[in-house]
């Protein structure tokens, strides 16, 4: 029976099991074990499942799978418990390049200790998309940044008064029918719910591949933050509170009708370490 070591990183609430690959060059992980793995009640329990390897041409690889199982996506705040795991494995210092889903990124651990990941450039922004859900025509953006997400404005579904606070939005429900609706096919959408108050941007997320709503979300983050911009509700860098209460800072710069030098920094923590026994997920 195969003991697998593992560490359990949290990135303001996003919650992640991460192997070190290069104690286990063999590690298949397949969808059942995984989700086995990610289950809060007979497993482990994650939003998700990191794995960490090194690079002849980059600092790092990083493998990232959803808690379904499924791949191919970008995690931001994934991505900056990566970069805090790798540098620690690896003593790296100052920025770091790796590589996630074939795509180059990049991040640093700040003097503070918090830890910022730096984007690629967004894609795809779409701007008062009109879909049907929960009964009424809602206008929501579009926007992937590495991650497909739609952000809408909880004064869009709270125009009959039905909510007036973000914490009363029944995020699981709307976003589960959201993230199915055929506009976003195939592969589906995350579902970024948002607020604005005193240039606060408040958000819950409701996250594919998981299934289920999220403390925070760093592509989410990211793609809210941007859509806020362009409708002048928020100027860089923009203060986000996440759902769990962990305070997240997305910074860009807008150049030539472009969205450049995206980044997302915000706290990580190891909640702790443990073993397991492979074949009990098998």
């Amino acid at each position: 029976m195969q003991k697998i070591s593992f560490t359990k990183m949290s990135g303001a609430g996003n919650d992640f099991i991460i192997f070190d690959k290069s104690i286990y060059p063999d590690l298949v992980l397949i969808d059942d074990v995984i989700s086995k793995l990610c289950d809060r009640h007979k497993g482990i329990g994650a939003d998700g499942i990191i794995t960490i390897s090194g690079s002849e041409e980059h600092d790092f690889v990083m493998e990232y799978y959803n808690a379904d199982g499924s791949t191919g996506s970008l995690c931001g705040n994934g991505a900056r418990c990566a970069i805090s795991f790798a540098s620690e494995k690896f003593s790296l210092e100052g920025k770091v390049r790796f590589i996630s889903n074939g795509a180059e990124y990049s991040g640093e651990i700040l003097k503070d200790g918090r830890v910022r990941f730096y984007f690629n450039e967004p894609k795809n922004y779409r701007e008062n998309l009109k879909i049907n859900t929960a009964g009424q025509m809602l206008n929501v953006d579009y926007i992937n940044t590495g991650s497909p997400h739609v952000i809408v404005r909880i004064n869009e579904i709270s125009r009959d008064d039905q909510f007036t606070d973000i914490k009363e939005i029944p995020v699981v429900t709307l976003g589960r029918e959201i993230r199915n609706l055929p506009e976003f096919e195939p592969g589906g959408t995350n579902v970024n719910f948002i607020d604005i108050e005193d240039g606060n941007l408040y958000i819950r997320t409701y996250e594919r591949g998981v299934e289920d709503e999220t403390l925070s979300c760093g592509t989410g983050s990211a793609a809210s933050a941007v859509s806020a911009f362009f409708k002048n509700e928020v100027k860089p860098p923009v203060k986000l509170i996440t759902a769990g209460g962990d305070i997240l800072i997305v910074n860009f710069k807008f150049e030539d009708q472009k969205i450049k030098e995206l980044s997302l920094t915000g706290p990580v923590l190891i909640s702790f370490t443990g073993e397991f026994l492979l074949n009990k997920y098998l």
